[in-house]
């Protein structure tokens, strides 16, 4: 019986044996290498097929940001007339009405100043009452004395024939937008003593 225990205690049991460390073993170090590398390989190919298409996307996501970015810039930077925004911003809108009335003042206003600078050449015959009469002396009483605003007379004039010896005077004379040619007319009528008649013969606006 001791020689039955005596052999019994030859034999390692499970808790005298020691414990297998994987992790030493060559084996498993050089499968574990290879599993390693195998999945790194895979992982590298995968990042390489989608790493072109994820960074060309990105690349053309950028370039379009930056092209819109550019002209936004632009186009706040670009004003045709020069104008301050916030001058504009303070400018209140006018309505309907005002605007209308503006824009009729404004045309008024032009059409005055085009009035303003217009000049009409008006021709004018005087005949007196019998030959014996100086002309030239009349011509010049009548240059002189009738004189208005805006009113130029001409710097000669000319005796034509009337009938029996008698000559009538011809001349012109300018006026603006002011004047009238009736006003005229009728101020040289007004020498009736040596004024027989007045005739305007033409009107040209210059």
């Amino acid at each position: 019986e001791e020689t039955g225990q005596g052999q019994d205690n030859q034999f390692p049991t499970m808790a005298t044996i020691p414990a297998y460390d994987l992790s030493t073993d060559e084996l498993s170090m050089a499968l574990s290498y290879i599993v390693g590398s195998s999945v790194v390989s895979a992982v590298a190919s995968s990042n390489k097929g989608s790493a072109p298409k994820e960074s060309k996307k990105e690349k053309k996501a950028a370039a379009k940001k930056q092209a819109k970015a550019k002209k936004e810039e632009e186009d706040d930077d670009f004003d045709v007339f020069g104008d301050d925004d916030d001058a504009e911003e303070e400018t209140p809108k006018e309505s309907r009405a005002e605007m209308l009335a503006r824009l009729k003042k404004e045309a008024e206003e032009r059409t005055a100043r085009k009035e303003a600078k217009q000049r009409t050449l008006v021709g004018i015959e005087i005949k007196p009452w019998d030959m014996e009469q100086d002309l030239m002396e009349l011509w010049k009483k009548i240059t002189t004395t009738i004189v208005q605003d805006g009113l130029k007379w001409g710097e000669s004039c000319t005796l034509a024939d009337v009938a029996f010896g008698i000559k009538k005077i011809q001349t012109t004379f300018v006026m603006g937008v002011n004047n009238s040619s009736d006003d005229v007319q009728e101020a040289i009528e007004a020498m009736e003593d040596e004024v027989q008649s007045v005739e305007i013969t033409s009107m040209n606006v210059l």
